[in-house]
């Protein structure tokens, strides 16, 4: 039987530094005559952790790739530390421009965990968790390795570095990639449903990686449908229905006491998850 999800202990929201250390303005996002994100404002203060929940189709993904720009924004503007990111073009200040070398910089500093692990099957574990360091800070391979090696220690996959990914189960796969994540620093993470791909069976070994990592005071954003996780790890909870944030408060107030009716008609969906 597997150990239970317990609560994170961590200082209260009420404690959180003020400052945003992310900032999203009147963001849209179009794919084609699709119109995926209609005009989101949200700010992230460092140490927060964000639970994003909603049905599919809601646009949660596509948000979360706006962030680090795996997604570009139709409009809107994001900031990192209160500075905005891109570049208005001359005379047309809904149109901005993002430099590809500001995009990298950007994501070193907002690393995602993906559903599908998006590991490279060619590579062993450490490889894997070493590449974004060499490729991407041009870290020798020699201290590269030693973060790479420091993070798989800490999702317990220390004894595993020299196996490919084909060998490894589905949980222990998506905790190689949050150690990759893990091994670039980033200011922020991103988790996009981490646990959807797993079986039952192997998503409290994912779980319980992230709870330590809340237990450390980082600041997360994660789309999940685990509600009873959700409630326990969350700072802020939000209910993204239709491109629209339509719900925004304490997981208390989201999750047990929802001011909107398509917020409760939403929940009543899961009858299985428990605070």
């Amino acid at each position: 039987m597997q150990d239970p999800i317990m609560p994170v202990s961590i200082l209260p929201a009420s404690q959180v530094p003020a400052p945003p250390i992310l900032q999203v303005s009147g963001l849209h996002k179009w794919f084609g005559t699709l119109h995926v994100l209609q005009g989101i404002d949200f700010s992230v203060a460092a140490g927060e952790r964000v639970a994003i929940i909603g049905g599919s189709g809601s646009g949660k993904s596509t948000f979360l790739r706006c962030l680090n720009f795996m997604e570009m924004p139709t409009s809107g503007r994001i900031a990192l530390d209160g500075t905005p990111l891109g570049r208005a073009s001359a005379g047309k200040p809904d149109e901005v421009r993002y430099p590809e070398s500001e995009l990298c910089r950007v994501r070193e500093r907002v690393g995602m965990v993906f559903q599908q692990f998006n590991l490279f099957p060619h590579m062993t574990v450490l490889e894997n968790a070493m590449e974004g360091l060499v490729t991407v800070k041009r870290m020798k391979k020699a201290e590269a390795r030693e973060r790479a090696l420091r993070e798989l220690d800490k999702v317990g996959l220390g004894n595993k570095t020299d196996v490919y990914p084909g060998r490894l189960s589905g949980g222990q796969q998506q905790r190689v990639a949050i150690a990759r994540a893990l091994a670039m620093e980033p200011e922020i993470l991103l988790f996009d449903e981490p646990t959807s791909s797993l079986d039952p069976e192997l998503v409290g070994e994912v779980l319980r990686v992230i709870r330590q990592l809340a237990e450390e005071g980082r600041t997360m954003l994660l789309v999940t449908h685990e509600l009873g996780f959700a409630y326990h790890f969350a700072t802020k909870v939000i209910f993204l229905a239709d491109g629209v944030f339509h719900e925004v408060g304490t997981p208390d107030e989201v999750l047990k006491h929802p001011r909107q009716e398509r917020t409760r008609a939403f929940l009543e969906r899961f009858t299985e998850f428990s605070f």
